[in-house]
């Protein structure tokens, strides 16, 4: 039988990666490239956002 998938939403800012190495150019004494981690401001980290059921709606 197949299994379903999850429903979980993906945050559209990062796509679901959700944290990224990023190499700056330079390298340390010991020769290896210096990084900067980045992690994504929406969703924190996650790498996913919360449903549309969970935000406070306004209006009808």
């Amino acid at each position: 039988m197949p299994q379903r998938a999850q429903n979980t939403p993906v945050c559209r800012d990062c796509d679901g990666f959700a944290s990224a190495a990023i190499t700056t150019g330079t390298r340390n004494r010991d020769g290896s490239r210096t990084t900067l981690r980045v992690t994504c401001r929406s969703c924190q980290g996650t790498g996913h956002t919360a449903p549309a059921a969970v935000l406070v709606r306004t209006g009808r």
